[in-house]
């Protein structure tokens, strides 16, 4: 017994793209005004679909105890209200800006480095 192929997208795409256009044309065959009609409303719910899926899929995720990266080590506070993040050979500095509520100052600095100079 053979196993059964999966149809092709492509093949579907082509043939609601054939439907649509004998939609349309039949649409412009009974009155102009109704074909215009149709294009800009298929157009304005295909814009609104993709905004919609762009919105959802951009979210941001809750807040929440992110685990570790991969060559991530823990978090360190340093006396100054500096934290530090030790991350694949270089070493993350985050401060708060003291001008700017809400700001983060960042400063990465290689591994190698780090020994030398501190913030």
């Amino acid at each position: 017994m053979a196993p059964e192929e999966e149809p092709s997208r492509a093949a579907g795409g082509c043939v609601l793209v054939v439907l649509g256009g004998a939609l349309v044309a039949v649409a412009f065959a009974v009155d102009e005004a109704a074909g215009v009609l149709l294009v800009v409303a298929s157009g304005a719910v295909a814009l609104w679909r993709s905004a919609r899926r762009l919105s959802v899929s951009s979210a941001t995720p809750p807040p929440g105890d992110a685990p570790l990266l991969d060559g991530e080590r823990a978090v360190q506070e340093l006396a100054d209200g500096t934290t530090l993040v030790n991350r694949e050979g270089m070493s993350i500095f985050l401060k708060d800006d003291p001008r700017t509520p809400g700001r983060t100052r960042v400063r990465v600095v290689p591994a190698a480095e780090e020994e030398v100079s501190q913030p």
